[in-house]
């Protein structure tokens, strides 16, 4: 008499891949989630702004200054075209190009310094102080908001870089490369708005 067969496992997890990328990988989601937060902390920020200006006689109140174009256009610029190696960097770390990607990430730290000190020359030169009134306080804040972002990225980006320096790269740290450009990438598009709200709605309200 046969022996019964051994029943099939399903949902094994002997099946399941060593490591994953982009939407299939749980820290993906984390960093989109993350994303999905502080965007709506943005949008909050803006529509407090906005607010203070509809409640406003003046908008900027009569006696403060524009806020200067020079170094926050200068800033501008410079980080929209840190897309370009930024977005070289995920390509490379979707093609698990190693050396590539210790190089693109190690630039992106210093780029990321350049745009630090383009970003304090922006604040050094931002009128009116942030106590004067209602419009410089809200002003400041998105300001700050999004430069505590900048810092907190250079801060991953920094780590990272160190990190693959000394370790091997693996498929995990690939993805993680990825993730990290994903969010400059936020970062880069959450500026533009405020931008034009800090520094170009002033000037036709």
């Amino acid at each position: 008499m046969s022996s019964p067969e051994s029943p099939r496992i399903i949902g094994s997890l002997a099946d399941l891949p060593d490591s994953a990328r982009g939407a299939a990988h749980l820290v993906w989601w984390g960093n989109l989630g993350f994303m999905l937060i502080e965007g709506t902390g943005f949008v909050l920020a803006v529509g407090c702004y906005l607010f203070l200006s509809s409640a406003s006689a003046a908008w900027p109140p009569a006696g403060d200054p524009l806020p200067s174009l020079w170094w926050s256009s200068i800033f501008t610029l410079a980080l929209i075209a840190s897309e370009i190696p930024n977005l070289w960097v995920k390509r490379r770390s979707g093609e698990h190009d190693a050396a590539a990607v210790r190089l693109g990430v190690l630039a992106m730290t210093a780029i990321g310094l350049i745009l630090l000190f383009l970003r304090a020359c922006e604040i050094a030169a931002l009128q009116p102080s942030w106590h004067q009134d209602a419009y410089a306080s809200v002003m400041w804040m998105l300001v700050i908001l999004h430069s505590s972002h900048i810092v907190t990225d250079w801060g991953d980006t920094l780590v990272q870089a160190l990190w693959l320096h000394t370790h091997q790269i693996g498929d995990d740290q690939f993805a993680d490369v990825e993730d990290n450009c994903n969010y400059w990438t936020f970062v880069v598009v959450a500026w533009l708005p405020l931008y034009a709200v800090i520094y170009w709605l002033p000037r036709f309200a």
